[in-house]
């Protein structure tokens, strides 16, 4: 989705337009979840971009897509560009450490004590 929305709208409030905003981002999000993966892939990631137009806009994750939202439309701008671009990914491995654990000394809530 490479979209701009306009944050001022005649005849409706600033807080609904900014609502109805988020609400499509929502909706497109839950829809590109819904597509199938392709084979050999486990997850989709979404490329975020978001600013006051195509060339200002900067990466974000999509957590933070609604904060920006919010911090672009108090700084009084008329539109904000959103692009948010699905693609199917692999998950990242869990960080293991090499060597397992053991403990040194006998705690006090070692039951062999």
């Amino acid at each position: 989705m490479r979209k701009n929305f306009p944050l001022h709208l005649p005849g409706k409030a600033d807080a609904r337009v900014l609502d109805a905003i988020k609400n499509d981002i929502r909706k497109y999000v839950k829809r590109e979840r819904r597509k199938p993966l392709p084979a050999d892939f486990s997850l989709w990631r979404f490329d975020c971009k978001i600013g006051a137009t195509e060339t200002a806009a900067e990466a974000k994750d999509l957590k933070e897509l609604s904060k920006a939202l919010d911090q672009l439309a108090q700084a009084g701008i008329d539109k904000v560009y959103v692009e948010i671009l699905a693609a199917a990914d692999h998950p990242t491995p869990a960080l293991v450490p090499s060597t397992p654990v053991t403990p040194t000394a006998p705690t006090d809530l070692d039951p062999a004590t």
